[in-house]
């Protein structure tokens, strides 16, 4: 049955005065089908190919009183990564890069949250790929807060970036031929469970 105007209206509302009016962090579970991570590199100084992820899980916790309690815990299933090179995406799977048989995900958990105003915020926190643990920090920025349209449901938007080195990772096969630092971009949606 379709909803009247007056009753999405109502729903918004209640919705949206929740987002505002939050006392404590709200927990949103990130979307793996919006959300995805795209790694660009140099390959012989020629091209800048990338590879993106979908598939990402995990949560979001943010505090629009307090960015500085908000925190990201995900996960990147490696299976999911790929390059639309076939050649090139056989050897993502294998020990040459990131040994998915063995290492399935990529993790990120956030140890700190640093607001930079104008809906800025930076990230610490601890990436591990192929069980080794390293700091990262992610320079993000909010795209959205607000009631989802379709879901009805609070939801929140962000994109983050970072550089790093795949060597630091002991994923670093071709360098320096092909770059060993590499730059990530994330963006993410994420829906809470309910309004509140």
């Amino acid at each position: 049955m379709k909803k009247t105007y007056a009753a999405y209206l109502a729903a918004a509302v209640v919705a949206l005065g929740s987002l505002t009016a939050q006392a404590a962090p709200v927990d949103y579970q990130i979307d793996p089908t919006h959300t995805e991570v795209v790694v660009t590199w140099d390959h012989l100084g020629f091209s800048k190919p990338t590879a993106h992820a979908g598939g990402i899980t995990g949560v979001v916790r943010y505090d629009a009183a307090r960015p500085s309690n908000s925190s990201v815990d995900l996960r990147v299933p490696v299976p999911q990564f790929t390059s639309h090179v076939a050649k090139l995406d056989e050897m993502f799977q294998s020990a040459e890069f990131f040994e998915a048989a063995k290492y399935p995900d990529i993790q990120f958990k956030s140890t700190s949250v640093t607001d930079q105003g104008d809906g800025r915020l930076q990230i610490k926190g601890v990436l591990r790929v192929k069980g080794v643990e390293k700091p990262v920090v992610l320079q993000a920025r909010q795209n959205k807060q607000g009631v989802h349209p379709m879901l009805e449901r609070p939801a929140i938007g962000f994109d983050a970036t970072t550089t790093l080195k795949r060597s630091d990772f002991g994923v670093d096969a071709f360098a320096p031929a092909v770059s060993d630092e590499v730059q990530l971009r994330i963006t993410i949606e994420a829906v809470a469970d309910a309004a509140r």
